[in-house]
């Protein structure tokens, strides 16, 4: 028998983290599109970043046939947050201009490839990257690749970069306190095993 969820954050009512998510406004409008397989992923950053921002927004699934049209017809200037030796760095849209709006591919990175791959006005956005040598606070999962970080954290650091140095830190506090419940889940004995770290992190 499954555990009764908030129908907001959609975890455990025992462990719900809706008292910790803010609630922001933002400049850039953040476009989150969240592959299905990770709608039921313990660590759902997703789901708290579109909670988290009054200028949000997280769609789920594969295709989206209607984007084409909010690309063509929209007012905002649209770019896509996701790595590539094309992309430029996010710092060079903060001087200005019409409000951006962040597009922002969920998933492993072979589902947001594909996310990419089935929706050609996405791939033919401009692409803007994150700063080089960042370290994901989630310590309970090694990194793919350097640079790595969750939605969450993703979207934290671009509205950083974009909009002001900390204004948006409040929105990892339910992710921290997600990590720290599952590493007390596991136990102190288990976590230094298998991942060799100091729980209090």
């Amino acid at each position: 028998m499954s555990r009764p969820c908030c129908s907001r954050c959609a975890r455990p009512l025992s462990h719900c983290l809706c008292a910790l998510v803010p609630r922001l406004a933002s400049r850039t409008r953040v476009l989150i599109l969240q592959h299905p397989a990770e709608v039921s992923h313990a660590l759902n950053t997703a789901r708290l970043a579109g909670l988290a921002l009054s200028n949000g927004e997280l769609r789920v699934g594969e295709t989206f046939s209607e984007l084409a049209a909010e690309l063509a017809h929209g007012t905002w200037r649209s770019c896509l947050l996701f790595p590539g030796a094309e992309a430029m760095p996010l710092a060079e849209l903060a001087q200005g201009g019409p409000p951006l709006q962040l597009i922002v591919p969920d998933g492993t990175w072979r589902k947001a490839r594909r996310i990419l791959h089935l929706n050609p006005p996405l791939a033919a956005l401009p692409r803007v990257a994150l700063p080089e040598g960042l370290s994901s606070r989630y310590r309970l999962r090694k990194a793919p690749m350097a640079g790595a970080l969750s939605t969450l954290e993703a979207i934290v650091c671009a509205l950083n970069i974009l909009e002001g140095a900390g204004r948006f830190d409040a929105m990892l506090r339910p992710f921290e306190a997600l990590i720290e419940g599952q590493i007390a889940a596991m136990g102190e004995a288990v976590y230094r095993r298998n991942h060799g770290g100091d729980p209090a992190g």
